[in-house]
């Protein structure tokens, strides 16, 4: 066996992630730290993670402008996965985009001076526009946010964009049109299953292509699928 082969496995690979208590993001943080070949997870938020283990460096922060101050933690790292982010209305317009660009480019940012080599999975969305004309905000400020990390050029960007993600796990939904949509899912999933994916399928795809990367760069909601099976 090669001595470099031997290397990697006894050093393992070691994980950045933020949103690690939403939806998408506490499920790849457990596919995290059930993988023998992850070392160590850290774990930027703003809320307490809802687990513990001794894999886990947990950082709890509410500005997510500056991370001057914790900069060491993006050091050799392997896998970032950036699943941040806001729903549409909750907050007012310049703060979803100062949440939905600014975030992500200090974050960005800040992993391509400490670890220029990782790969980066980015939680976008459906329908994000690259040519950043959309009127639609969401589609707009997601496009600038995906130009934005595809022009650092770290090791590896993928860019995922989901549909409709259902939550298997029960949580306060956001709104009412995301109310309606989970008591429909069943439904609308057998007429339109292009249109959603469950959030574990999303979690387990983007921590696959994390390890073992993918033949394209964006992603959406029908290649994710296919990954996640």
């Amino acid at each position: 066996m090669d001595n470099q082969y031997i290397m990697e496995i006894k050093v393992g690979r070691n994980v950045i992630i933020t949103g690690a208590t939403g939806m998408v993001g506490e499920l790849i943080l457990k596919e995290c730290l059930n993988h023998p070949d992850i070392l160590q997870v850290t774990s930027i938020s703003r809320s307490p993670l809802r687990l513990e283990d001794k894999k886990i460096i947990e950082i709890r922060r509410d500005d997510f402008t500056d991370y001057t101050s914790i900069e060491q933690h993006f050091k050799n790292i392997s896998i970032a996965f950036f699943c941040l982010g806001v729903y549409t209305g909750q907050v007012s317009r310049n703060e979803f985009r100062s949440i939905t660009i600014d975030y992500t480019r200090v974050f960005v940012e800040t992993l391509k001076r400490n670890s220029p080599q990782a790969v980066l999975c980015f939680l976008s969305g459906q329908g994000a526009d690259q040519k950043e004309s959309s009127r639609l905000a969401f589609a707009k400020d997601k496009g600038i946010a995906e130009n934005l990390i595809i022009n650092q050029q770290l090791g590896e960007t993928y860019i995922f964009r989901p549909a409709y993600i259902y939550p298997v796990t029960p949580r306060k939904e956001p709104n009412f049109s995301y109310r309606i949509m989970r008591k429909i899912y069943p439904l609308y999933n057998k007429v339109y299953p292009q249109g959603s994916i469950t959030s574990l399928q999303l979690a387990k795809a983007m921590f696959m292509v994390g390890l073992e990367g993918a033949d394209k760069m964006i992603l959406e909601n029908q290649d994710i699928k296919k990954i996640a099976v």
